[in-house]
């Protein structure tokens, strides 16, 4: 009799062993003669060695396709286990699936010019206004990146700054009065990837979500690194942020220069940063515009809205 013990790594075991242990009741049918036992993200097996080498191997096929598919059915499981071919590789363009199983991919021609821009290019600008999926996408991109492994972390920052509101003296500790600045960015993640395993992942520093003044004196090595809302940066804090890369890293640096909420007598860092970095080779540069805008209908409309006002009070101040 053998006993060994296999570490579902990477993925949720909520998953893997369905409602109410579901898919696991299932595997072990489909091995009667071994005894399964799965603690936590642990699954113990005892019994034949020649059966424990196939169920070894059939799992860690499972666990692939929760890793890649963030979702496991039955009809996957029994495919598997005869040795059929699941779906194994995603359709083309789809970067991963989301925790509700919705594909995640460039929906619009500029957004794939973004996806396109991140592969060919260490860093990539992608400017435009709200609800172009800037920041979801960088996102996307930098999960998949940590899946495959490319990578072994992800750091995304946003400078710390009120849009038009004084939020004073705010409760709690360090982390409760900046959160409210970062929240955009957890939303997407908890979208993205299942909770314990964000959790986890947050707590071992392999995702970690801090504000752009926290990023001084750093050296960022073997990361996707993104910075969201680049507009309320200062010229000096984005040309700090900039300069923190390291090796085998990627920086998206992200921004809508109609949102601007620094004050009216400071120029944006992204916009200096544009002007001076463009052409270089090893940075791309996306614009994307209200066409790209894939919120609610209303969004695109309101931001036609605001650029046509804000073209005719620059004809009356001209």
């Amino acid at each position: 009799m053998t006993e060994k013990h296999i570490v579902l790594e990477d993925i949720d075991p909520v998953i893997f062993y369905g409602a109410n242990n579901v898919h696991l009741q299932m595997i072990k049918a489909l091995y009667p003669k071994l005894r399964i036992v799965a603690r936590g993200n642990v699954v113990k097996v005892l019994g034949d060695e020649e059966q424990m080498c196939a169920f070894e191997d059939n799992i860690e096929m499972l666990r692939k396709h929760v890793l890649k598919f963030n979702s496991l059915k039955e009809e996957d499981i029994l495919d598997i286990v005869k040795g059929k071919r699941t779906k194994d590789e995603l359709p083309e363009g789809v970067l991963l699936y989301s925790m509700a199983g919705r594909p995640v991919k460039p929906r619009t021609e500029n957004q794939l010019q973004l996806v396109n821009a991140f592969n060919n290019n260490d860093m990539v600008f992608a400017v435009g206004p709200a609800g172009t999926g800037k920041t979801y996408l960088s996102i996307a991109l930098a999960v998949k990146a940590l899946k495959e492994k490319t990578i072994k972390k992800i750091i995304l920052s946003r400078p710390a700054v009120e849009a038009g509101e004084k939020l004073g003296f705010l409760p709690g500790d360090m982390k409760d009065k900046i959160d409210p600045y970062l929240q955009p960015l957890y939303d997407a993640l908890e979208d993205m990837l299942p909770q314990a395993k964000l959790q986890e992942m947050m707590e071992k520093h392999v995702i970690q979500i801090a504000p752009l003044a926290f990023m001084r004196g750093r050296t960022l090595s073997d990361a996707v690194v993104i910075l969201d809302e680049a507009q309320n940066t200062t010229c000096a804090q984005i040309r700090m942020f900039l300069t923190r890369m390291g090796w085998n890293t990627k920086m998206i640096i992200t921004g809508d220069m109609t949102q601007i909420d620094l004050p009216r007598e400071q120029k944006s860092g992204l916009k200096e940063a544009l002007g001076i970095l463009t052409g270089i080779e090893g940075i791309g540069v996306v614009e994307l515009t209200r066409k790209d805008i894939v919120r609610h209908k209303l969004v695109t409309r309101i931001v036609n809205a605001f650029e046509r006002h804000d073209k005719e009070v620059m004809k009356i101040n001209t």
